[in-house]
């Protein structure tokens, strides 16, 4: 499936094809979910069911009916544009298997940090990590069910966010909503690079 959007389409000069993203965040933030509800593929997934030996190393408080876990990565893909197509990678959430970010993160265009706030301390690691790299990320808010609302600037003040970072409120089991936290991402990646295009020495001159 083709999603359609002019901005997308018509930005200039920054010309996009094939693009790495990550889908990052704490432990049971709903990666895995998200990743799977918008491929347009079968999802390729590392999930294993949590056994006794995470007992006292993951951090299972609201979340304790997570059964299973992303022990390496997720895999996605969708066609926003013909110009564009995301490669979805959704990183695993524990502290300890936090090595392979650094490998997932090599050439990846931007990310996506998806957060409950039921838990948010635990999204502080994920945002200081693409802050420190420099890798644009934007944030998206699950929306569960039981946890309670939050306006996007009461989020932005509670994770000392900068005005300019994009935040989306979603529901990773919604397509829809998944796709216009991708569409948002996207659009501030295009912006981003767009304008360090134009700060480039001679740009003006086109030299």
């Amino acid at each position: 499936m083709v999603f359609a959007h002019s901005e997308l389409r018509d930005r200039d000069p920054v010309s996009i094809t094939a693009v790495k993203i990550l889908i990052a965040g704490g432990f049971g933030v709903g990666k895995t979910t998200l990743v799977s509800t918008i491929s347009e593929v079968v999802p390729l997934r590392t999930e294993e069911v949590i056994s006794e030996l995470s007992i006292g190393v993951d951090d299972l408080s609201g979340v304790e009916s997570k059964t299973t876990t992303t022990v390496a990565f997720d895999f996605g893909r969708i066609t926003l544009t013909p110009q564009c197509v995301l490669y979805l990678f959704g990183t695993p959430g524990q502290d300890r298997f936090w090595f392979l970010w650094d490998e997932l993160s090599r050439g990846s265009l931007g990310a996506v940090v998806l957060v409950d706030t039921r838990r948010l301390g635990d999204s502080f690691a994920a945002v200081d990590y693409f802050e420190s790299r420099r890798i644009p990320f934007a944030l998206a808010v699950n929306c569960f069910d039981a946890a309670a609302r939050y306006s996007v600037e009461e989020v932005r003040a509670a994770l000392d966010l900068g005005p300019d970072t994009p935040i989306a409120l979603c529901d990773a089991r919604h397509r829809e909503s998944v796709k216009n936290v991708l569409l948002t991402l996207m659009e501030y990646v295009l912006a981003r690079a767009n304008r360090l295009v134009e700060m480039r020495p001679g740009h003006l001159s086109g030299g």
